[in-house]
């Protein structure tokens, strides 16, 4: 075996063993871990959010790129991925560049806290609640009237869904939100205003 041959192997081993230091450290770090979302789930996420064509999607901790990829496949729309890791950047980044729709999804690394959301027209979101309690301020401040805000398993506290899928827990918000709760949206629905 050549040196350049070691060396490589070596560099290779080096950069692996960092990756998965990366993907362990990062999440614990955060605070979020990565939870994969069901494609099933994905999709009545994306539908519930009525995402139309040359939309923005942002995909805050996009993961593996999955949501990017529907969203741009499914919907036409155009998709930005946030996320922290960079293992899981360049994942996103391979999922992206052999699906059909790597000219609609882009992916930047980096805290989606210090970003900027201002150009989304739906923002997706699997955080835990306190996670999305901390995102609130960035969503009420940055996102503009009509945005849709869509969250797997965490209700905003003070906000009052303008949907709930209570099977896959997601909730829709449209931009300004409404002041309330879930329980507030869950009483109108068991009970709308009669229409005399």
């Amino acid at each position: 075996m050549t040196i350049s041959l070691q060396l490589a192997l070596i560099f290779l081993g080096v950069a692996i063993v960092v990756m998965g230091m990366l993907w362990i450290f990062i999440p614990v770090l955060s605070g979020l871990p990565w939870v994969p979302t069901h494609l099933k789930r994905i999709r009545k996420a994306l539908e519930l959010s009525a995402l139309r064509p040359d939309e923005i999607l942002y995909d805050l901790g996009a993961g593996d790129g999955r949501v990017l990829v529907q969203a741009a496949r499914q919907y036409g729309a155009r998709a930005v991925g946030i996320e922290l890791s960079p293992t899981h950047c360049v994942l996103a980044w391979l999922r992206v560049l052999l699906s059909s729709v790597f000219n609609r999804v882009s992916i930047r690394w980096g805290n989606f806290y210090k970003m900027n959301l201002g150009e989304a027209d739906v923002v997706f979101a699997y955080l835990t609640p306190a996670h999305a309690m901390r995102l609130r301020p960035q969503l009420e401040s940055q996102l503009r009237t009509g945005s849709r805000v869509v969250t797997i398993s965490a209700n905003i506290e003070g906000w009052e869904p303008s949907a709930f899928d209570s099977g896959d827990l997601i909730f829709l918000y449209h931009m300004p939100p409404k002041p309330g709760s879930l329980v507030s949206f869950l009483a109108k629905e068991a009970c709308p205003p009669s229409q005399e």
